[in-house]
């Protein structure tokens, strides 16, 4: 049997990769079921972090670079640019696609995307993608126009798109990596505490590869207080790296986790982060109760914020949204947190939200029963 070639497209952040990568494993899981051969390759951005978390994960056989213009809503000079950027993206995106002749492209978002979904529209390769927020960002309406399939996170989301699109949407939930499944809360207290069971609850503080700066703050001046209610698990990001030389009892900074982030999750009793789509679902998947700092403001959509209320709403999580992100708050939101009937009904109430269901292999069954009809 010849081998089917498969096109994922996505990047600019880990937002937009870590879930591809999931759903590229239950692809090729799906395909070793069947007794197919199949190729996986990515097309990403030509500069930034694409290509190292791609080619690092050994989920896909191939990555291609290729240009990209920022989508911006403002008006900005650099806008022109990315005009001829976008070009170029499309003329690369077209030559790679006509060259490797993908059975079907799936594109998780971001800028990097939509230009090998026009490509694919022009080849007349099917599009199908895949929006992680409650709210489309602009990739994803724009990827929408080319797309065959459209799969959502929450079905709310089909409120958002245009009315002509929404047969073409299905829920599928957010993809989350196999490993989040088969995470254990024993190897993540062998990894951060040798294997002793602390005597206080685990935070744990996430802000992205990076790091969260409004949230390291709050952990910083309230550090005193977290420490003596909680061993403070806390993930500094790269930017504020300098954070991980801090020693005192009780606090655990390390700048990033790898693949020891899932059993670090499971290990933990409360969870203190941002509201991206992934560590939400990521947190869901381990049924963790949540204290969620949401992104606000100018600069942003709002996806955050809108991420954030799904799971408030359904008693999954306590949020901080703008002036409340502050250290009077945090210390009530975690005072609740600490009582054990309460964070179990929080955990339950998350868990309930994904019972039953994985994602990435839902998707992956959509994608290959696409090709295959």
């Amino acid at each position: 049997m010849a081998t089917m070639t498969f096109a994922f497209a996505g990047g600019g952040t880990g937002g937009h990769i870590y879930p591809g990568l999931a759903v590229a494993d239950e692809l090729r899981a799906r395909a070793k079921e069947r007794g197919d051969d199949i190729r996986i390759i990515w097309l990403g951005n030509s500069g930034g972090m694409d290509r190292e978390l791609v080619e690092g994960s050994g989920s896909v056989d191939a990555f291609y670079g290729i240009p990209s213009g920022k989508l911006r809503r403002n008006l900005s000079a650099r806008n022109l640019l990315d005009v001829f950027k976008v070009a170029a993206g499309v003329l690369v995106s077209l030559r790679r696609l006509a060259k490797l002749k993908p059975a079907l492209l799936f594109s998780k978002g971001g800028f990097v995307s939509v230009t090998p979904c026009v490509a694919a529209r022009i080849l007349r390769i099917p599009v199908y993608t895949h929006e992680c927020d409650f709210t489309p960002g602009l990739a994803t309406r724009i990827n929408s126009r080319f797309a065959d399939r459209i799969l959502l996170s929450y079905e709310e989301t089909k409120a958002y798109l245009p009315a002509a699109k929404r047969a073409a949407c299905v829920v599928t939930g957010n993809p989350v990596r196999p490993a989040f499944y088969e995470a254990d809360a024993e190897r993540g207290r062998q990894f951060l505490f040798g294997g002793v069971k602390p005597g206080k609850p685990v935070l744990l503080v996430l802000g992205g590869s990076l790091g969260a700066r409004q949230l390291n703050l709050l952990v910083q001046e309230n550090l005193d207080w977290l420490c003596a209610r909680f061993e403070v698990v806390h993930q500094t990001g790269r930017a504020d790296e300098a954070m991980t030389q801090v020693r005192r009892e009780g606090y655990h900074p390390y700048a990033f986790f790898h693949k020891e982030m899932c059993d670090v999750i499971a290990a933990s009793d409360v969870v203190l982060s941002r509201a991206g789509a992934n560590a939400l679902w990521e947190c869901a998947a381990l049924a963790k109760p949540m204290v969620l700092v949401p992104l606000c403001g100018s600069g942003t959509r709002g996806d955050q914020v809108d991420n954030a209320r799904f799971f408030v709403e359904r008693n999954a999580a306590l949020m901080l949204l703008g002036d409340e992100a502050d250290g009077a708050h945090l210390k009530e939101s975690l005072a609740r947190m600490e009582d054990t009937g309460f964070r179990a009904a929080c955990a339950r109430s998350c868990g309930e939200l994904t019972a039953g269901m994985r994602p990435a292999q839902e998707i992956a069954r959509i994608i290959y029963d696409g090709v295959k009809e």
